[in-house]
This record gives C-alpha cells, structure tokens and sequence, in this order.
C-alpha cells in the first residue's frame, strides 16, 4: 500500500484472488470491479462469457458499499426494512452516476490500522458467491474485508 491508497497492484492482485475462488468454486463467469477510497475504478475485469452488463453491476455494489460505508449484503437488507430510503440513493450525488445494487457482493477493504482504502464489487453467480470471492480476493491481496 502506498501512503495507505489501494494500488494497482493490489487491486490486481485482489481480482486475480476473486478470480482463482471463483475457479475453485466452479462459478459462472464473474466481473469484478474494484474502486479506491474515494470511489474511482482502480481495475476491473469481465471474464470471457459475462454479460454485458455485469461491470456496471459489478462497479454499483462497491460504490455503493463505498457511499454508505457497509457493505451491499447490509445495503440488501436496508431496501428490505427501508425501501424508499434506497431507492431515493439513485438520484444522489455519485449514488447517481455509479448506481447502487443491494445484494450481496459488494465489500468494503481495510488496509492498515483498519482504515477503509477501497472496495470490491462482484457479480456473475449468486450473490453469496460473489461476496466469497470478494473476501477471498481481498485477503489473497493481503487486506481485510468487512461484509
């Protein structure tokens, strides 16, 4: 970690570990996206036969565990018990641009000392599937992440 910002390398290093479960697992093909700090695309990659639509979805459940600071699986059950207040997310702000998906796959990562330096967002199987990909994918790059 350089000067405590996710780098490239451990962003890489995060998808090839998300995408090495996702082979142990025998998953469908995955895209993950995975973001900074403050939100932008550090690295993302689409496996051959995902569909067009996954890094969009892909990059909105680590946005949208990024914006609200928990992660899509708890951004999941808020849209269960306070439907309106996630809905009214997607005309906020970078909400908007990014979108928010509430399903499982989307996990915030912790660096050193715990500070969140980034997130993960996943997408291609079932959603508890994508989020073990994410947490195998952040502690293969030597981070905690938190669901």
């Amino acid at each position: 970690m350089s000067d405590g910002q996710l780098t490239l390398s451990q962003a890489n290093a995060v998808i090839e570990g998300a995408l090495a479960e996702a082979a142990r697992l025998e998953l469908k093909p995955l895209t993950v996206a995975v973001l900074d700090a403050g939100g932008h695309l550090v690295a993302l990659q689409r496996q051959d036969g995902a569909s067009n639509l996954r890094p969009q979805i892909a990059t909105a459940k680590a946005a949208g565990a990024l914006a609200l600071g928990v992660s899509s699986r708890q951004i999941a059950a808020m849209a269960q018990e306070r439907p309106q207040f996630v809905a009214a997310l997607a005309s906020l702000g970078a909400a908007a641009a990014t979108g928010v998906v509430p399903a499982a796959g989307g996990v915030l990562i912790r660096g050193e000392g715990g500070r969140i330096v980034g997130a993960v967002g996943i997408t291609g199987d079932t959603s508890d599937n994508d989020e073990a990909c994410a947490l195998a994918g952040a502690s293969a790059a030597g981070l905690t992440a938190s669901v």
